[in-house]
């Protein structure tokens, strides 16, 4: 209780202290000019403004403390340096260099808060923007643009990340600064994330076990929301989409307005898409769905306090498809589909003091998963929409699956020499809770608790950084039975606990003044999941009858990442390379029985190893700023101890983009882009047990964009087409592969973006 008192008196004394101001000027490095539109922005507050048409910003409600301000602008060098805030602080004046390389970011997924080329863990980060322009339907889709991730799909509505060979409970997926956690065990769960609303995402490759905990063993995708509009502006967007191949409508708008202390926003977006058409002009029957998505956020700075209240609400309608059937353009779902929806509220509260701060983050999840199935078989093709139709409105659902979540996440954060030691500490854990109230079941109803304590370190020296933490988790999973003992379908009950102790280090350097080195090892986890633990029953989504292994015990492994990055100033060039190894590797296997006509699988283990790597290329020579060469490639090779091949690992792949940017051509056109790309899939000839090889091919892609201003806002329209060719390919990492269903033909989509 005196500890508690204390650490009150501190943040109460914290926030009754005065509270600061910054402001200067932002200049051309080259000639002096002051720059308009530059952000200055402290990331550890989330504060920040644009400066004004002379250079200049002011920034209010500021803590005293050492912080890190970041100045970026496109088309220039990001700037940052420590700033010491007290009682009198000095007036900036900032120079930024010119510069052709894309804009940095601060990396949030990680505790430190620093740029891209300091930080000592390799992440990759790209804004949602750049990903939008390449036309994709979806949030998964367009991730595949970042190398080495690659995606399950189940048609186009359903879809996963894939990180370097491991995905659904190997990655972890994080939005609003919580684990999202939506039956994600299964491939034909999708992400259940509108890119609506987002602002940005993060990739860590790798073992993240000691930031996140479990599942996080193959790395984890980290969403982040959009940002609230800069203290005293109000802005407010809309945007609408159309798609060719699936007559998809894609529409959302948002608006924001901040005050000095006090920040809102609210955007809802609504999308709606028919069957989609492969190469040869069929439509894949069931492939449609649509989608719901609300999200809003307040959010509340004064001095050392600050809050940020959100929430996201989704609802998706994905069909499943099975066979090639009614042809049209249909978007009621036939049957099997899925009916799904999540509430995501999540409040993070943060206190500073002088050399140290508090995060605190807590977070719900609530996730109703249905599942709607063929019950008897219709007259034939042509009444089977008909009859699909009444089933929708007649028939309950085959699996009701109700998932519970409530996660927290203490961090406390000290830095007794600024910036050149930091160490942060901290609590996370979660509850949750699963049942179901449909006629089948997948898995049992049960309890899950999660307790992790974790630390780690980051020392910054002249030219090298240096990173090291060590974590301990326990987690406890009950379950009840279901059934009635010596039936076939029977699950007993569970009570088991899993615990792991994980360590990592990792140590970047500058070797040359434009080269930067990285060496990162970390250790990772994962407990099993109900469905590898507790499942007894036929997985229509998959068309198999699973049996889980109430034995399995945590997956461990252990990934060495090694990277070599140069950024000149006419090309850059990064080559990152890692060595996986997983002990106690749980994957399922066909046991060569049949159940009522389903094959039976069985969940395994086995250790395993992936290894391989990603190759980036960037030119973009001066003076020809406008130009740019990108060329990316990724290997993965994965296989259990025995010599077999990992299932969904996917081939070899080759990305080369040509693209052109203009930020003016005229008076009336601004931010012009154009592309023009070529993605090459090898031929995948080590599938896994139950895979079958994939052939080569070939997909190109295309687009343009520009801004122009209508009735005084600016207008931005952009085109892009995917598989420009209309090749007709199925790709290895499609569920739907095994029944000869292609992807997706050539796409076509339109869009159009206001800012008020």
């Amino acid at each position: 209780m005196r500890i508690l008192f204390t650490i009150g008196c501190l943040l109460l004394a914290g926030m009754l202290h005065a509270q600061h101001e910054l402001q200067g000027r932002v200049l051309d490095a080259s000639d002096n000019a002051p720059l308009e539109q530059a952000t200055v922005y402290f990331p550890q507050l989330e504060n920040g403004v644009i400066t004004d048409t002379d250079g200049n910003f002011h920034i209010r409600q500021l803590p005293e403390g050492t912080y890190k301000l970041v100045v970026s602008m496109i088309g220039y060098a990001a700037f940052t340096q420590s700033i010491t805030l007290g009682e009198n602080n000095p007036s900036l004046t900032i120079r930024l260099r010119p510069s052709a390389i894309e804009m940095e970011e601060v990396i949030v997924s990680t505790p430190f808060h620093k740029l891209q080329r300091e930080n000592v863990m390799k992440v990759e980060q790209a804004p949602l923007a750049e990903i939008r322009k390449n036309g994709s339907p979806t949030l998964a889709e367009g991730l595949r643009q970042i190398a080495g991730v690659e995606t399950v799909s189940t048609g186009v509505g359903i879809g996963k990340p894939v990180i370097r060979g491991l995905s659904s409970n190997r990655v972890l997926v994080y939005t609003q600064g919580i684990r999202m956690e939506n039956q994600q065990f299964g491939d034909e769960h999708g992400l259940g994330i509108s890119d609506a609303g987002i602002e940005s995402v993060e990739v860590i490759k790798g073992p993240a076990s000691l930031l996140y905990g479990s599942d996080a063993l193959g790395g984890v995708l980290y969403l982040n929301p959009q940002r609230y509009a800069p203290a005293g502006t109000a802005q407010a967007d809309a945007t609408a989409l159309y798609f060719g191949n699936t007559s998809g409508v894609a529409a959302n708008a948002g608006a924001g307005v901040s005050g000095e202390k006090w920040k809102f926003l609210a955007r809802l977006a609504r999308a709606s898409h028919a069957d989609y058409q492969d190469g040869g002009d069929t439509r894949i029957t069931n492939s449609r769905f649509s989608e719901w998505d609300l999200k809003t956020g307040v959010g509340y700075a004064s001095g050392r306090f600050k809050n940020d209240l959100r929430y996201n609400y989704n609802r998706s309608e994905p069909g499943i498809p099975e066979e090639i059937g009614v042809q049209g353009t249909d978007r009621t779902p036939l049957l099997p589909y899925q009916e799904i929806e999540s509430h995501i509220l999540s409040n993070t509260t943060e206190f500073f003091m002088k050399n140290s701060s508090l995060k605190v983050i807590l977070g719900y999840v609530g996730n109703s998963r249905l599942e709607f199935e063929d019950h008897e078989e219709h007259a034939g093709e042509e009444d089977g929409e008909e009859h699909a139709e009444e089933e929708h409105g007649e028939e309950g659902p085959s699996l009701d699956m109700q998932l519970n979540t409530l996660n927290y996440n203490l961090q406390y954060q000290f830095s007794p020499s600024g910036d050149s030691w930091q160490t942060v500490v901290g609590l996370q854990g979660m509850w949750q809770e699963n049942s179901n109230a449909g006629e089948e079941i997948l898995v049992p109803d049960a309890r899950t608790v999660d307790v992790g304590l974790m630390a780690t370190s980051h020392v910054h020296f002249e030219k090298s950084d240096l990173q090291l933490g060590l974590r301990y988790d326990r987690r406890q999973i009950d379950s009840d039975a279901f059934g009635t003992p010596g039936e076939s379908e029977y699950i007993g009950p569970l009570d088991r606990s899993f615990n792991s102790f994980n360590a990592a280090a990792g140590y970047r350097i500058d070797i040359a003044p434009r080269v930067i080195g990285r060496l990162n090892l970390a250790s990772g986890f994962r407990a099993p999941n109900l469905s590898e633990l507790g499942s007894n029953g036929t997985h229509s989504g998959a068309n198999r009858f699973e049996i889980g292994n109430p034995d399995l015990e945590n997956e461990r492994n252990v990934q060495a990442d090694l990277s070599l990055e140069y950024k000149g100033e006419h090309f850059e060039l990064g080559i990152n390379g890692f060595h996986n190894r997983i002990r106690d590797f749980i994957f399922i296997a066909p046991t060569g029985n049949t159940v009522e006509g389903d094959p039976e699988f069985q969940y395994r283990q086995q250790d395993a190893t992936l290894y391989g790597g990603e190759a980036v290329f960037h030119l973009h020579p001066h003076p020809l700023d406008w130009l740019h060469l990108q060329s990316n490639v990724a290997v993965v090779i994965g296989e259990l101890d025995s010599g077999t091949p990992l299932p969904l690992i996917p081939p070899v792949n080759w990305r080369n983009t040509l693209r052109v940017e203009w930020d003016k051509i005229s008076s009336n056109l601004e931010n012009f882009y154009g592309f023009l790309g070529l993605e090459t899939y090898f031929r995948q000839g080590r599938p896994g047990d139950f895979e079958t090889e994939t052939p080569a091919y070939n997909l190109v892609h295309a687009g343009l964009g520009t801004r122009l201003p209508l009735f005084g806002n600016p207008l931005d329209i952009r085109i892009a087409a995917n598989n420009l060719l209309d090749t007709k390919y199925i790709a290895h990492l499609s569920r739907i592969k095994a029944d000869g269903i292609n992807n997706m033909g050539r796409n076509i989509s339109l869009g159009l973006s206001m800012t008020l």
